[in-house]
């Protein structure tokens, strides 16, 4: 078999379309809770309710913590279970509506609560929050690492998971911009009725995704030995190409996450001096424009991958995600705002290519640590990722509010120092610049190609015809004796 035809997804490789827009759907669901989450807090807990940065930083960075830590024993968890239902989809049933209800009650907190009342109430339900979002969404993962064993229908698979994704981060924008309706009496309240609706929408997503969804391993696994939690732990932390990747991902969720919320808090305090009304506009359609540039985005993306490979591509617009970035310099105008919309259009590209196809590349390194090892760890691989991603991000945002608080920012202040706004700016381009490129650099010499990908699935294919083969002749030895 040549090369040229490992480039033909074979019949038994392909998804059923309804089956990747389900998967797509249960991905939405994940994806439009934690950015919320990350997008709204600031604007309704320091912005809104008063509290202090550092303090909704120390509230953001714990839970996250504890996210990190509970990804490994539910990846884990969930690699070893022998149910009817599958590895994954009992998972994903119930934790959808754990994560529907933890994600109406983050948005609860009334004003008139003491500081520390308020910074207990989002520790707390930020907790559940992501205790809920762990038992969802580290089985969503690894249930779409194996629903085929092919390279390239891995990426059609995640490029329908990035579409839907991006059909709801179309609601993400406008959801600060429907808090400060005239309606609510502010923007604390309107989040209210704004999580009721979000809630309900995360929920059918996880429902449609569980009832739909198909898994492809069960039989394969059903005799597979369980692998003890620290076994499994440090059998994944020893793949060398599994690190690799982590050290692609890792210093762009970093970079951006260093600076989270500035870039609305440069939008409302000045390009627009303060004027809420106006800045939430231009916040919606820049919102707007990240998630409707993404869904034909996720054609081309899809188009350059089965051509040029995935590495290569993430390499091409991590570069097109620096330059665009580095143009907010001029870009973030007080005469022209609406420039703002050029870097948004470049950055949306770039992060639908990063994070659409990193799952893509787990699934291949699924596949080496089966050739490795001879056995199916989807969940650890989703869960170690997440691991670290989530400790990248926990990280992140405790310098975030740290960083903020040294701008000199002021949520009591409608209008804040020139030094300020200066420095503002001077992180939220200059950080994320630099991490992509560091990341691009990295990108070079990532081993595990296109053509290494599919050589590691033939040799799985010979392997599970000679193990088939050996069972039918010991099947038809005992019947003879």
């Amino acid at each position: 078999m040549t090369r040229m035809d490992h480039h033909i997804t074979e019949s038994k490789d392909k998804i059923p379309v309804k089956q990747k827009v389900a998967y797509g759907l249960g991905w939405m669901s994940t994806n439009v809770a934690v950015n919320s989450f990350s997008n709204m807090t600031l604007l309704i807990y320091n912005s809104g309710l008063g509290l202090n940065p550092i303090l909704l930083g120390v509230a953001q960075f714990v839970p996250r913590l504890w996210d990190a830590f509970t990804d490994p024993m539910i990846g884990n968890l969930s690699d070893n279970t022998r149910s009817k239902f599958g590895r994954r989809i009992p998972y994903i049933f119930f934790g959808a509506f754990l994560l529907g209800l933890a994600f109406t009650l983050l948005w609860m907190a009334p004003k008139g609560w003491s500081e520390y009342v308020t910074f207990g109430y989002i520790m707390v339900v930020s907790l559940f929050f992501f205790t809920a979002a762990t038992i969802y969404d580290v089985p969503r993962g690894a249930l779409g690492f194996e629903m085929t064993d092919d390279y390239h229908e891995r990426t059609r698979l995640f490029a329908y998971g990035s579409f839907f994704i991006n059909v709801g981060a179309l609601t993400t924008p406008w959801l600060y911009f429907a808090a400060t309706r005239k309606v609510f009496k502010d923007e604390v309240e309107g989040m209210k009725y704004v999580g009721y609706f979000m809630g309900g929408l995360m929920l059918f997503g996880g429902l449609v995704c569980s009832f739909i969804c198909k898994e492809r391993k069960t039989q394969q696994v059903k005799h597979q030995a369980r692998v003890k939690f620290w076994d499994s732990i440090s059998m994944t932390s020893k793949n060398r190409t599994f690190i690799w990747l982590l050290a692609i991902v890792l210093p762009v969720t970093i970079g951006f996450y260093f600076v989270n919320g500035f870039s609305q808090y440069i939008m409302l305090y000045y390009v627009y001096g303060g004027d809420k009304a106006n800045a939430s506009v231009l916040m919606g359609w820049a919102g707007t424009l990240w998630a409707g540039l993404s869904l034909p985005g996720v054609f081309v993306m899809t188009y350059i991958a089965t051509r040029i490979g995935k590495s290569k591509t993430v390499m091409l617009f991590l570069i097109i995600m620096a330059l665009g970035n580095s143009l907010k310099i001029v870009c973030y105008s007080k005469v022209h705002p609406w420039l703002v919309l050029i870097p948004t259009a470049s950055l949306s590209l770039g992060m639908l290519v990063l994070f659409s196809l990193v799952y893509a590349m787990l699934a291949d390194i699924c596949d080496e640590d089966e050739l490795k090892t001879g056995k199916r760890r989807e969940g650890s691989y989703q869960a170690v990722y997440g691991w670290w991603w989530k400790i990248g991000i926990a990280g992140g945002l405790l310098i975030s509010g740290i960083l903020l608080k040294a701008t000199g920012f002021d949520a009591k202040f409608a209008i804040q120092s020139e030094s300020t706004l200066f420095w503002l700016r001077f992180w939220e381009i200059g950080l994320p610049s630099v991490m992509c490129l560091i990341s691009v650099l990295l990108l070079i010499k990532y081993p595990l190609t296109e053509q290494r990908a599919y050589e590691i699935k033939d040799l799985l294919e010979k392997r599970k015809r000679a193990s088939l083969e050996a069972l039918t002749v010991e099947q038809e030895n005992v019947q003879k004796t």
